[in-house]
């Protein structure tokens, strides 16, 4: 690369899937047969038009599925690992069976995109369920959604009329604005950050041990679909300002938010989420323990084996893998298995259930474990969310 240039995209060039004629596109799409989709769907609609699906540029077709569910790879042999599909039942089929062109409305009947429907083909679902999930368990949020969302898939490019992500637009920047951002920054080497939870200590650890390797940093948690019980965007993304605002230089962060959906893929979606922050313009992304996990359907640190299988230059992107991380009483500090000598006895590790029941219980974790700015926020959220 050369100064201040950006990783290139994942194949080679950032696709943009707004439409270049609104105006044009919407009188047309009005006469379209069209269907309702999901939130899930809503987000991966606002992921292809910012480039962060590329090179997809729309719901991939059976050649492509069957190859990424059985090799990880698109038909043309690229690295991807989860197919991105529009999943309809037969009522839809049925409707849509002799179209080759469909809108996409959201929930409230608006018209958010147009498809050009290239193909529709019958997926076989446990397969890809114990392929891309490892499991077929319906107690698995992503197999249950796969397994009653239809039996046919809809394929073909997409062209996104407006934003279908309206929560936060100053931080959805899309990977554009982020290169251009990282590049006006000087920022050559990027790391990125995924997580679906307020910052505490550990990732702060993290993060502060790989900001001492590279230029920037983007703190980039998921903002899409995520399960009932993970703690609400907007309270997150109110511990995430706070942190930064705090305790991290301001000239080498940048907040961005990634307006996906969760699939809890664990190992395939590490990988996935690895390509979409090369797109971001990121050449370093950090994969922790239980990366995109839920249950316990993966191993703690199977989203880091993964990346084995594959050649690194091939991916494009450097992997930071970092262990469980803590704090030691003995070392009187953050460490991790890697680095400190001490027992257990002397790390303190909370469980997410016990820090949760502290936290109803209006009790501030120990220091050591999370920022009390932080847990004051989550404290005052669960308030409201009892009075309500």
């Amino acid at each position: 690369m050369k100064p201040n240039e950006t990783i290139t995209p994942h194949g080679g060039t950032l696709i943009n899937c707004f439409a270049n004629n609104v105006n044009k596109l919407s009188e047309e799409a009005k006469k379209l047969t069209s269907i309702t989709v999901t939130k899930r769907v809503l987000c991966d609609l606002e992921m292809f038009a910012i480039g962060a699906f590329s090179p997809l540029d729309g719901f991939v077709g059976k050649k492509d599925y069957e190859s990424i569910v059985e090799n990880m790879r698109l038909s043309n042999s690229l690295i991807w690992p989860i197919p991105i599909t529009l999943q309809v039942n037969k009522e839809i089929y049925e409707k849509v069976k002799s179209q080759n062109k469909i809108a996409l409305k959201d929930e409230s009947g608006k018209i958010v995109a147009t498809l050009n429907l290239k193909e529709i083909y019958e997926p076989d679902l446990k397969k890809e369920a114990e392929l891309v999930f490892r499991t077929s368990d319906l107690n698995h949020p992503a197999v249950k959604y796969l397994f009653e969302a239809g039996e046919y898939y809809l394929a073909g490019d997409i062209k996104v009329l407006k934003s279908t992500y309206d929560e936060f637009p100053e931080y959805n920047l899309g990977c554009a604005k982020t290169r251009e951002i990282f590049s006006e920054k000087g920022w050559k080497q990027v790391v990125a950050f995924q997580t679906r939870n307020p910052v505490h200590r550990a990732h702060e650890y993290l993060l502060r041990v790989a900001l001492e390797t590279v230029d920037g940093l983007m703190l980039h948690p998921t903002m899409g679909e995520t399960k009932g019980d993970d703690i609400p965007a907007n309270i997150r993304m109110k511990c995430y300002k706070e942190i930064l605002e705090k305790y991290f230089p301001k000239n080498r962060t940048l907040l961005c938010i990634m307006p996906a959906s969760m699939r809890y893929a664990g190992p395939r979606e590490a990988i996935l989420h690895a390509i979409i922050r090369k797109n971001y313009g990121c050449s370093h992304f950090i994969i922790g323990r239980d990366h995109a996990g839920v249950g316990n359907y993966y191993g703690t640190y199977d989203a880091q084996k993964i990346f084995s299988e594959f050649n690194p230059n091939e991916l494009g992107i450097t992997l930071l893998f970092f262990e469980h991380s803590f704090y030691c009483k003995a070392c009187d500090e953050m460490a991790s298995y890697k680095t400190c000598p001490h027992d257990a006895s002397n790390h303190m590790i909370l469980s997410g259930t016990k820090v949760r029941e502290m936290l109803k219980n209006g009790e501030i974790p120990p220091v050591e474990f999370t920022r009390p700015e932080i847990a004051k926020i989550l404290i005052e959220s669960m308030r409201e969310k009892t009075v309500a």
